[in-house]
């Protein structure tokens, strides 16, 4: 692959993250626009786009190894880009409703696709996965910041127009300079072996269920972080620009956790290291949930930089124990699950807070992070995952 190709695909990862996003970070301009007098009213009708965000993900997954990957990128860049110029131009909630949902079905391409394609090759997988999870991060910074400038000088129809042009013209880039595949990755002689039934099934378990508590924290924080600020630091009322800027700085800081952890995780065993970065969301959460302020900005800053740093452990699993020619289909099968199942908290978000407000949100979230920690204890340990004695061909045949 050539670095032209691997800069798109990381790129590709911002833009996914950065489109979900911008909906949550220009509610509250959208429902007063739309007549709509609380924003968490309108919360509800973006749960189309991460339903279709996970669901979708079996499909691009099945389509990325069985007809190609650089075809399916082809289609996300310029699906994605389309959504969301459609989506700038609806009128009422339930036509952004659906351009929403559109915008989640394209975006779901990107995980179980760009990801295997970039780290086919990888001679260090922990650290290319942890930059690219760092180029995903970096674009729910990019989310909080732009958006807050483009709604504050030129409305929130511009903070779909922008990045959708974008993707449009990165599809035009990964046309010209994207190799051809000369086969589909199925069609590929399977390559390593792999864990015996019994491990791969827990393996399998461990990090889809951790992938929704993940997945869940993931949703509730980077959709609710900047009404979150507000509630909690309330200078930042009426600033959507210096809140943005405030929730760029914690999600770039944190993004480089990823960084960090994929370099460990090529290094250290990985139970030890996921264990360690689970068990620490727990208490992080707690803090924020007793604190406001600014002390209540730092600690969302170190809640933040444990969602992002435990990102990089899925991934790495199936990068080490899947056979490149079925990763799409692995890959969309745990997202599938994941995704579809955390959706759940972006519905759950306008009326949770609405109902409790968000101190029983944050300790919502602790007690996801206590599920986490325990979900991993059950990761098998180093010895029994080096042992691979089942030929990745036996995987291919139940797919």
């Amino acid at each position: 692959m050539n670095r032209a190709t691997a800069l798109l695909l990381n790129v590709a990862h911002a833009l996914d993250h950065l489109m979900l996003l911008v909906f949550a970070t220009a509610v509250g301009a959208i429902a007063s626009e739309f007549g709509i007098a609380r924003w968490e009213d309108l919360m509800p009708y973006t749960v189309g786009a991460f339903v279709l965000f996970g669901l979708g993900s079996l499909p691009s997954g099945r389509l990325g190894d069985l007809w190609g990957r650089r075809a399916m990128m082809l289609v996300y860049y310029f699906g994605l880009g389309t959504a969301a110029l459609l989506a700038a131009a609806t009128r009422t909630p339930l036509q952004l409703a659906v351009a929403l949902a559109l915008l989640g079905a394209f975006a779901s391409i990107y995980h179980p696709v760009g990801i295997p394609m970039l780290v086919r090759h990888a001679q260090r997988p922990g650290f290319v996965i942890g930059v690219n999870g760092l180029a995903g991060n970096l674009g729910i910074a990019a989310a909080a910041i732009s958006t807050g400038l483009l709604v504050q000088y030129a409305g929130w129809r511009a903070a779909f127009v922008v990045p959708g042009a974008v993707s449009l013209a990165c599809g035009v880039l990964f046309l010209r300079v994207a190799p051809h595949e000369t086969e589909a990755p199925a069609r590929r002689a399977p390559g390593a072996t792999h864990l015996p039934a019994r491990l791969r099934n827990r393996v399998f378990f461990v990090m889809t269920a951790t992938a929704v508590t993940g997945s869940l924290l993931f949703n509730f924080t980077t959709n609710g972080n900047p009404k979150l600020l507000e509630a909690r630091v309330p200078a930042l009322l009426d600033e959507p620009a210096r809140l943005g800027l405030l929730l760029a700085l914690v999600y770039a800081a944190a993004s480089v956790a990823q960084v960090a952890i994929g370099r460990l995780i090529d290094r250290v065993p990985i139970r030890r290291l996921m264990l360690a970065v689970l068990a620490l969301q727990p208490p992080a959460f707690a803090v924020a949930a007793t604190s406001d302020g600014w002390p209540f900005y730092a600690a969302m800053a170190l809640f933040m930089l444990l969602i992002f740093g435990a990102i990089p452990f899925t991934d790495a699993l199936i990068v080490r124990f899947v056979d490149d020619s079925m990763r799409s289909r692995v890959s969309g099968m745990r997202l599938a699950i994941s995704f579809g199942v955390s959706s759940f908290a972006v519905w759950a978000l306008g009326p949770l807070v609405k109902a409790a407000g968000f101190g029983a949100l944050l300790w919502t979230m602790a007690a996801i992070g206590v599920c986490s920690t325990l979900l991993a204890l059950w990761l098998p340990g180093e010895s029994a995952l080096a042992q691979r004695a089942e030929p990745a061909a036996r995987d291919l045949a139940i797919m």
